[in-house]
């Protein structure tokens, strides 16, 4: 009978989380909780890293309509450099600039020195070749922004 009662008392209690009860709960207490296991995400589902490195969203969308025109970009001209966005980048970079990495539209250090190579040679970028995307890199790349409105 211990059983059944625990075991019913752990089910409610199960509903009670998913429906959004147990008000009585504090935030601390259910925050403390350690979760026996991760929850499941496909792949799918995971949410796309956006990065514009200082961009607005229009500064952003000029960048997507270049990528587009350029090199393969076929997503949607949002203003959000999400993982295609950067994926169109690297093939510029890879053909052009030295990045040697994956195709993978992460923007690691490998895709900023790229990126600041590039910078370095049409921007007016003058910091070193270092892969942080700091201030003076943020700053050309908004150049870049500028310059590629022309291709919207």
């Amino acid at each position: 009978m211990r059983v059944l009662t625990r075991t019913l008392v752990g089910a409610t209690a199960a509903v009670g989380i998913a429906v959004g009860g147990l008000t009585a709960t504090s935030a601390s207490a259910a925050a403390s909780a350690p979760s026996a296991t991760p929850p499941a995400i496909s792949e799918d589902a995971a949410p796309l890293a956006v990065v514009n490195l200082g961009l607005n969203t229009t500064e952003a969308g000029y960048v997507q309509c270049w990528l587009k025109d350029f090199w393969g970009y076929t997503g949607a001209i949002d203003g959000q450099l999400g993982t295609n966005s950067w994926k169109a980048m690297q093939r510029n970079l890879k053909a052009h600039w030295g990045y040697t990495g994956a195709i993978d539209g992460v923007v690691g250090s490998g895709t900023v020195s790229g990126l600041q190579r590039s910078l370095k040679a049409h921007q007016g970028y003058t910091g070193a070749i270092d892969g942080i995307a700091g201030s003076g890199t943020r700053a050309a790349f908004k150049r870049f922004a500028a310059d590629s409105k022309a291709f919207c």
